[in-house]
């Protein structure tokens, strides 16, 4: 059991209050409002352990830096702005995915990720 420390309980509540996937890079400037002195190499053993205890989940974009949130989420996809570098969570499913499946392939899951521009970037 993961002991709790300042800088645990900073981490754990910025993805409490963030509803978008969050790079280390953002988690540390986000929760150095909290914890001034708070350092990237605490921010990766943090996320480890939380990943650990199952309260993160990986996001893992083509070619990008990995993210992560909070599990326990509905089925949802992302949007990578190309600007800013932020990602989104969008809600729902497209329909009809289960018709690109080749003949006699299976598929087991799916994940779709829209590229462009947020609302400040745009």
């Amino acid at each position: 059991m993961e002991r709790r420390t300042k800088q645990r309980q900073a981490i754990r509540s910025v993805f409490l209050e963030t509803q978008r996937p969050l790079s280390p890079q953002e988690v540390l400037e986000l929760a150095r409002a909290r914890v001034p002195g708070l350092g990237l190499a605490t921010v990766y053993r943090t996320l480890k352990g939380l990943l650990e205890e199952g309260f993160l989940v990986p996001v893992e974009l083509p070619g990008g830096t990995p993210r992560y949130e909070r599990s326990g989420e509905a089925h949802h996809h992302h949007f990578l702005c190309r600007v800013c570098g932020k990602v989104y969570e969008l809600q729902g499913c497209p329909q009809g995915v289960e018709a690109l499946v080749p003949p006699g392939f299976l598929a087991e899951g799916h994940e779709v990720t829209l590229y462009g521009r947020c609302s400040a970037c745009a």
